[in-house]
């Protein structure tokens, strides 16, 4: 048996797979600045100096733990092939809790600080969700599919992840359709770049490079001037620090609690795919070692200001097929948990434009997209697409608070058909992650002849819609108890769903109706 100085941690291979997991990461934590500074408007400061650098700091302990199973992994076993698992922000809660949570309530509330509070406290909430499923992985996958899970983000990556970036890409087109093009040749159509440099960053260089090279070409046509997005990129020490400052907004923090448990239990579910990807490959992790280091990181990120939870990445036989061992996830770990704390981040926020940046975040709600249709089963491709409707909700509230705030207007301005449209927009927009996980499930089980499990699952939207949870009619979504809400919203729309399961469980389990073919097992579990 191998130990101390005999186990290679670190190989050739390391360097291709920590620029690749690098990259990723930085590029992901380039994004949540922009969308928070740019879209919403959060002061520079708070990003780049709190929620920056408390993210990163659950990357660096994810990072360093991963790191120290395969050191362990090697030692126990003897052998020096052992590859670190890749670890890193997760892609979809960004865009969830971005649109979902911080954005939001930084439009209700006006308070940048008390919203990042709130992006704190829900970050803590699915750091603790996932500690505690962790002891339970096998049966929380068994219970929820992760084909479910895909389902219910779907209409989140096309409609959040892609569309709302390609407004970026057309805003500034030049820069935006050309980078656009190299991330779809390259990621899409394989197309190996010169040199074998990964195609993300070929995309974002080229799209910088034209941003910087027109910029240099007007700045010498007139009066020199230094680029007003260079005095965000300012270098300085910004070291994330331990604070309980969320508990102070705790019940603030309650309405957006339900759209953390999808994204805490899609990790999960991940989490328990991905290790068992690495045993199949040869390194055998064990599932709760895996899942307990996400869940302490991600409420370590949050404990320090962090906003956005930590996972497991798909592709460990990918880094694996590269030779990589645990160098790999050692330097990311410290190159980004550092370089956030030391304003690299913000240096690079302020060099790279949004339209080169975007054109990667379209890729990634493409594939995601994509998988949640490829990971069921044909005949369930209605349950994937009914999952957009309420994601169309959210994205309209998104896009119309912003128009209204920026004409001086606020919903309650509405009259008429207006305010009653903008009324229906945010019962379906509201929990529209939780909607779509139970349209789709239910929806599932009726292609299935289910039907009484179709019932059961509306049965349970019902009781959700009474306490908030979806389909809350309040402008921030919160919940709340039954007995305390005045309005009649909840009571119709959850009598809505108590007939219709009611309808299904009469109809009862049975066989198809003529012309329609014949009912099949959901395989649709994975």
């Amino acid at each position: 048996m191998k130990t101390g100085p005999a186990v290679r941690w670190w190989a050739p291979g390391d360097w291709n797979a920590f620029f690749g997991l690098a990259l990723d990461n930085l590029s992901l934590f380039v994004i949540l600045s922009s969308l928070l500074i740019g879209v919403f408007g959060f002061p520079a400061d708070l990003v780049l100096r709190v929620m920056v650098p408390g993210t990163a700091l659950g990357v660096l302990v994810g990072d360093l733990a991963y790191t120290w199973l395969a050191v362990r992994l090697m030692r126990r076993t003897g052998r020096d092939d052992v590859t670190a698992m890749p670890f890193g922000i997760d892609t979809p809660s960004l865009f969830g809790i971005v649109f979902g949570v911080l954005g939001p309530a930084l439009t209700i509330t006006r308070d940048p600080i008390l919203a990042w509070q709130i992006g704190m406290g829900v970050t803590v909430a699915m750091g603790a969700i996932k500690l505690v499923l962790a002891f339970a992985g096998d049966w929380v996958r068994a219970l929820v599919p992760r084909a479910a899970l895909l389902r219910s983000i779907a209409g989140v990556a096309l409609l959040l992840i892609a569309f709302l970036p390609s407004l970026r890409i057309f805003a500034d087109p030049l820069v935006g359709i050309v980078s656009l093009t190299i991330v779809l040749a390259a990621l899409v159509g394989h197309r190996r770049m010169p040199w074998g440099v990964p195609g993300a960053l070929v995309a974002v260089l080229a799209g910088s490079a034209i941003y910087w090279g027109r910029w240099a070409l007007a700045s010498a046509a007139a009066a020199p001037a230094p680029h007003p997005a260079l005095a965000v990129g300012a270098i300085g020490l910004a070291l994330p620090v331990p604070t309980l400052s969320w508990l102070g907004a705790f019940n603030a923090t309650l309405s957006y609690l339900p759209l953390a448990v999808p994204f805490a239990l899609a990790t999960v579910v991940g989490g328990i795919d991905n290790t068992e990807s690495a045993i199949v490959a040869g390194d055998g992790y064990r599932t709760r070692d895996i899942l307990l280091t996400e869940a302490l990181a991600t409420m370590a990120a949050g404990c320090c200001g962090g906003v956005i939870q930590n996972t497991p990445y798909i592709g460990h036989p990918a880094y694996k097929a590269m030779g990589a061992r645990a160098g790999y996830t050692l330097a990311t770990g410290l190159v980004i948990g550092v370089g956030a704390a030391v304003g690299i981040v913000s240096l690079l926020v302020a060099l790279l434009p949004d339209a080169a940046v975007a054109p990667i975040l379209v890729f990634v709600g493409l594939q995601i997209t994509a998988q949640a249709f490829l990971a069921s089963p044909a005949r369930h491709a209605p349950a994937v697409a009914v999952s957009f409707i309420p994601a169309v909700a959210a994205l309209v509230l998104i896009e119309g608070n912003q128009l209204l705030a920026s004409a001086g207007r606020t919903a309650t301005d509405l009259a008429g058909e207006g305010r009653v449209a903008w009324a229906a927009l945010l019962v379906l927009g509201n929990g529209f992650i939780v909607t779509a996980l139970l349209w789709g499930s239910a929806l599932v089980a009726i292609i299935e002849q289910r039907l009484r499990v179709a019932g059961a699952v509306l049965a349970v939207g019902a009781l959700a819609t009474l306490f908030g949870v979806i389909h809350s009619p309040l402008p921030d979504g919160a919940v709340f108890w039954p007995w305390a809400w005045a309005g009649a919203t909840p009571a119709r729309v959850a009598a809505g769903y108590g007939v219709a399961a009611a309808v299904l469980l009469l109809l009862g389990d049975g066989p198809a109706s003529r012309g329609a073919g014949p009912a099949s097992p959901d395989r649709s579990r994975t």
